[in-house]
């Protein structure tokens, strides 16, 4: 899929909409000078493309009672094809696993998971990691602040 070019009238739509995605088309035209049809019109063409993937509603993990957020690097026993795809699949499959990174470095994996409390993390830990024969070695950090947390991209 091919990328549009942006102009600064597509990021200055796409910058409110990081902000938030409720935004309706006339107030993004009054910020950025054009109509609530033009607005549209460039926010179908930005979803068609692709450049906008998704638009969700981000929940507070407090407020869920998911009071701990870890982040674990993984290492494989081997990297083969067979055996990356199928730990991919154990982390598509996991909703307590937040985000999955492919790294390079002496871990072939970075999760960042959010459970409620420190018993959902070992049940997890032992489904995914320790009774995992691919798995040769895992760390674990426990965040203790959320200093920043979000999905904006840097636009400018």
């Amino acid at each position: 899929m091919r990328t549009p070019d942006l102009d600064q009238l597509d990021l200055a739509i796409l910058s409110c909409l990081q902000a938030d995605a409720r935004t309706i088309a006339e107030v993004i035209g009054a910020k950025v000078g054009l109509s609530a049809a033009a607005v549209q019109r460039r926010i179908k063409r930005l979803r068609e493309a692709g450049v906008i993937e998704k638009e969700v509603a981000v929940l507070s993990p407090a407020a869920l009672g998911l009071n701990m957020t870890f982040v674990v690097m993984v290492e494989l026993e081997r990297e083969s094809l067979g055996v990356l795809e199928v730990f991919r699949s154990q982390v598509l499959a996991e909703d307590c696993v937040q985000q999955c990174y492919y790294v390079t470095g002496t871990a072939d994996f970075a999760l960042v998971v959010t459970c409620s409390d420190m018993t959902a993390f070992e049940a997890l830990s032992r489904r995914m990691f320790v009774d995992n024969p691919d798995v040769r070695h895992f760390t674990t950090s426990v965040a203790m602040d959320r200093v920043k947390v979000g999905l904006t991209l840097p636009l400018g």
